[in-house]
């Protein structure tokens, strides 16, 4: 935090002696010195030794003088005293510095303190709580660890331990000791009621998180279940009087991050007010999915896979989103944003980017999200003719009548806020460039899924066109990558039909996870907290991402807006709007999912 002060902070040792490091801001320097208590002022330097190390051995050194090799005429006295200065560091290592690391041991001891600022909302009840209690389930959590809910709320420590236990569930494997466990983890809930911008509150806060620390090197993870809002509030009071004096201080802050580029800036600026850059954690849940966190695996370990990656064999690719239901009670929220900021903005786009980026130099986080960057900067605006937009109506099936985006009592009426979008977007670079990579999410369509298609261009030539009437054109290879549900990673060939004949069919290749592997799936969130506490920004969002990503939408975003375009109805539990159709046409494309077998 720039508000915060920046401690040395020691380990102790078990081989009888501990080390102290000073970091200096970015963690690029380091001092190290070795503690001892007989030493002038319990501070055994380096240096000093190799003083005292050289004087014992000079008598024997060997040099080389006029071609000959000279040694010191008492090897034995050398040998001696060589033995007699090493036993002496053991000596000093080993008794005296061990006795001072086994005086701070308990001391040096960190704990971790987890704060969901908003712990009453549904976020919190839903995700935060469950994957907080799957880690510790999991053994994940380390040894001493303290979790405190934060809200507006009147609570007691009882009362918020019996609302998490509503939301936890024994699902990991299903164990014996599950009830167990869970006991021990809501023994480790408790609870500060407080307005989000009240200093004093979070001065209550930190005293209590101090008692539990118990004297321990505090380390203070911050979770914002909130608006965005009340972002800053919230990161001011946590800064200036709950955070850490001795260890580290991070804050996970959920989407949305701002409108357009001039909010998403605003609120940057606002945060690193309080906050280094690598103290905010930006979440965005997808990027913890499983088989989004595989995308870089699939296509940088499997050789198959790579030199296909590019303009040459790739003909498009579509990133695909669709849930079954409506707003359903949150058109409130979702009003104010709509479909491209909620999903498209963000998610989606996030996805291209890890799918589309060169190999990075390693898998260092910075080196990631560098790439990352990279691609966002080389993409076009999107243009407002590359652009769909769609909201669902009222419709009536099987004698049950579903409603229309509007008839939410929390919509605005005559509400114009996107239910569905559809684009064509491009990326200007050696790589990618023409390649149409399509986005399509929609609310109240016919299934739920992600899904990212990968289709292939035709095989030169068409031999079995000619031959048998195959049409391969429409047929070509399509590289399937199923987020969810039923996640799964497939191929689809062009294969013969077995028999006499000559007569080709599409087959998948599919690995589908379920079958293959019989452990469970973690949540995204299980993961992205994980990796916060272990201080893993990999799928964390950088601020310079966000100032590559806005500019790609703002101006569609403003023309929709102001111009107030009217979106395209589709039936509830349709497959959206026509529209999104022809613009797939437009450019020679043919949604992955529109065909029957899908």
């Amino acid at each position: 935090m720039a508000a915060l002060s920046s401690s040395v902070t020691s380990r102790s040792y078990r081989s009888g002696y501990s080390a102290s490091f000073s970091p200096v801001k970015g963690n690029r320097h380091r001092s190290l010195s070795f503690l001892s208590a007989s030493s002038p002022r319990g501070r055994l330097n380096i240096h000093d030794l190799c003083v005292r190390f050289q004087s014992k051995s000079a008598r024997a050194s060997v040099s080389m003088q006029d071609g000959a090799i000279v040694t010191d005429s008492n090897p034995t006295e050398n040998k001696s005293s060589l033995k007699g200065l090493k036993e002496e560091v053991l000596s000093v290592l080993s008794h005296d510095v061990a006795k001072v690391g086994a005086e701070s041991d308990g001391q040096n001891k960190s704990t971790v303190s987890i704060t969901v600022v908003g712990a009453s909302g549904d976020l919190a009840k839903k995700k935060i709580f469950p994957a907080l209690f799957a880690l510790y389930y999991e053994g994940c959590l380390p040894e001493h660890f303290t979790i405190f809910g934060y809200s507006r709320s009147k609570m007691t420590d009882v009362e918020f331990r019996n609302m998490v236990s509503k939301t936890l569930t024994c699902r990991i494997d299903k164990r014996a000791n599950c009830g167990e466990k869970m006991e021990e983890f809501l023994n480790r809930c408790f609870y500060n009621s407080g307005q989000y911008d009240s200093q004093e509150h979070f001065t209550e806060l930190d005293k209590k998180l101090k008692e539990h620390e118990a004297g321990r090197i505090s380390n203070r993870l911050f979770y914002l279940s909130i608006p965005p809002n009340i972002f800053v509030d919230a990161v001011k009071c946590a800064s200036t009087s709950a955070s850490s004096v001795n260890g580290w201080t991070r804050v996970i802050v959920e989407k949305p991050f701002g409108r357009d580029s001039e909010t998403s800036a605003a609120l940057t600026k606002s945060l690193k007010q309080y906050l280094d850059e690598d103290q905010i954690f930006r979440i965005d849940h997808y990027l913890g999915k499983e088989l989004v966190e595989n995308l870089s695996v699939l296509r940088f370990s499997n050789l198959i896979f790579e030199p296909l990656w590019s303009r040459q064999y790739i003909r498009n690719v579509q990133f695909i989103f669709s849930e079954d239901f409506g707003t359903e009670g949150r058109g409130g929220y979702f009003d104010n944003y709509g479909i491209i900021r909620d999903i498209m903005q963000n998610h989606l786009l996030q996805i291209l980017a890890l799918f589309a980026m060169e190999t990075p130099v390693s898998l260092d986080a910075e080196d990631i999200r560098n790439e990352k960057v990279k691609v966002l900067r080389s993409m076009r605006p999107i243009r407002v003719e590359d652009v769909v937009i769609g909201q669902y109506k009222s419709h009536t099936k099987g004698g049950v009548t579903y409603p229309a985006y509007t008839d939410d009592k929390t919509v605005p009426k005559g509400s114009l806020t996107p239910t569905f979008a559809a684009a064509a977007l491009f990326i200007d670079n050696a790589r990618w460039d023409g390649v149409p990579f399509l986005m399509k999410a929609g609310k109240a369509l016919h299934t739920r899924s992600a899904e990212i298609r990968v289709q292939f261009r035709h095989v030169p030539g068409n031999l079995y066109n000619r031959n048998t009437g195959s049409n391969l054109d429409q047929a070509t290879n399509e590289l399937v990558i199923r987020v969810q549900p039923d996640e799964a990673i497939y191929l689809r060939i062009n294969n013969k039909v077995p028999g006499l004949g000559m007569r080709l069919d599409r087959s998948n290749l599919n690995l589908l996870y379920s079958d293959r592997y019989s452990k469970e799936i973690p949540d995204a969130y299980e993961r992205l907290l994980l990796d916060a506490i272990e201080g893993e920004r990999r799928l964390f969002i950088r601020s310079d991402e966000l100032d590559a990503a806005w500019p790609l939408f703002t101006p569609l975003l403003k023309e929709i807006e102001e111009k107030k375009r009217i979106p395209e109805y589709y039936p509830y539990g349709s497959r959206g709007p026509v529209g999104a159709h022809y613009l797939a046409a437009k450019h020679k494309v043919q949604w992955g999912d529109a065909s029957l077998d899908q």
